[in-house]
């Protein structure tokens, strides 16, 4: 196969070996690795490529999606999407159902962390130009950032310190969501906490 033909196979910016076997292309790994030295290709994780060209139009929420399955955006980063916390978040943290795992690759800095099975819900998903992610709600996002954190928060100060912005989560949460997901939780301490979001 040529790089040519490879560019009219696959359709979409960020693909992988098995799409490629999928599309009806016949590929050797001695190929991909040519084409990403010459700069055709960029390689963001074992077996899963952009290409160069569509760099300027990937936003790094759909590499997060990609790269590490399955997972939505959470915790940090969608905190700051939604403007719950004042910093700026520069890498791309993520719930998995699967084993935490950390990526760097030219998009940036990927986190995930994991989140039991049975608590893996509440997301929606993002179409982009090129593609889509997925993101927790505004509810969950808070729910999960608080569940997994909820060693280090002992006291009022500890909660204050998370520096939740409280205007921004009266105008945002749906109070009766938040709520229902909260029992789904089922942990004491957690409510608590969370109880503290809705004031």
């Amino acid at each position: 196969m040529k790089y040519e033909d490879l560019a009219l196979l696959i359709k979409t910016p960020i693909f992988s070996k098995n799409d490629i076997v999928l599309a009806g292309g016949k590929i050797y790994d001695y190929q991909l690795t040519r084409w990403v030295k010459k700069g055709y290709l960029l390689k963001i994780k074992n077996g899963i490529y952009v290409f160069k060209r569509d760099y300027e139009k990937i936003k790094g929420e759909e590499i997060a999606a990609t790269i590490y399955q399955p997972s939505y955006l959470s915790l940090e980063s969608a905190l700051s999407a939604y403007g719950f916390i004042p910093e700026i978040v520069y890498s791309y943290v993520s719930v998995t159902g699967k084993t935490n795992r950390t990526f760097d690759n030219k998009f940036g800095h990927f986190i995930y962390r994991h989140l039991k099975a049975e608590l893996f819900w509440g997301y929606r998903e993002i179409r982009t130009s090129s593609g889509q992610y997925l993101i927790a709600e505004p509810e969950k996002a808070i729910l999960d950032y608080l569940y997994l954190n909820l060693s280090k928060i002992n006291s009022k100060s500890d909660f204050e310190n998370l520096r939740f912005n409280e205007d921004r989560l009266c105008e945002t949460l749906n109070r009766g969501k938040f709520l229902q997901y909260l029992q789904a939780f089922e942990i004491k301490k957690l409510k608590r906490w969370a109880n503290m979001c809705l004031h």
